[in-house]
């Protein structure tokens, strides 16, 4: 009897033990992320003021805006998939107004790549495992490379992690990062391919559901 409840009382212990060392597990690596995210904004502040860039009045410091873009960047969930899209996008015009709205357009189009991209790679597999013919898999292939513009104007709520200016003479230069909730971004992405394809091709709706994974 004793044995038996030296043994319920081990177990016990291991049990409350494991969740501890998971959640020690996970604050090193959110401490190690925010560090890197730290010590690389700092370096990139250094060189984006050497070149002259500055940030509006009442803005954030370039540093901290720099910090949260690139925290952005590391994250990951429980997959380990990236949890956000971040891309960048530069312009230059006569007001800062206009460079900013440029810029801002030439970074959701950089996003909307990656989100492109990202979607061609998840259904390459299922092209081949649908047993499309030659034809159906071209019309994919196709449709997604020819997504970009679509999907950046489908695109919700963009987040702007930096707003940074420089100025040119009389012009000034905007460069602008945005972020996107990684799974939102696929999402989107997936609708517009498969409104896409629903108009321009005859692939059935089942192989559709299949190769999109909706």
């Amino acid at each position: 009897m004793k044995t038996v409840t030296l043994t319920l009382i081990a177990l016990i212990a291991l049990s409350l033990a494991v969740p501890v060392t998971g959640q020690t597990t996970s604050k090193a690596a959110e401490k190690e992320m925010k560090s890197r995210a730290y010590k690389q904004a700092r370096k990139d502040a250094k060189k984006y003021r050497k070149e002259g860039f500055y940030v509006a009045p009442g803005a954030l410091p370039l540093d901290k805006q720099l910090e949260k873009s690139w925290t952005m960047q590391y994250e990951t969930d429980k997959k380990g998939n990236p949890k956000y899209f971040v891309a960048s996008g530069n312009s230059v015009a006569e007001t800062q107004t206009a460079a900013k709205l440029q810029a801002g357009e030439t970074a959701k189009l950089n996003l909307a790549g990656q989100i492109s991209t990202s979607i061609a790679g998840l259904i390459e597999n299922s092209i081949a495992n649908q047993q499309l013919s030659a034809e159906e898999a071209a019309s994919v292939t196709k449709t997604v490379a020819a997504s970009k513009n679509l999907i950046a104007q489908k695109l919700g709520r963009v987040l702007t992690t930096v707003e940074m200016y420089k100025k040119m003479g009389n012009n000034i230069e905007s460069n602008i990062f945005l972020a996107y909730n990684y799974q939102m971004a696929l999402e989107t992405g997936k609708k517009v391919i498969r409104q896409q394809l629903e108009e321009q091709t005859n692939i059935l709706h089942e192989k559709l559901d299949k190769i999109l994974n909706l």
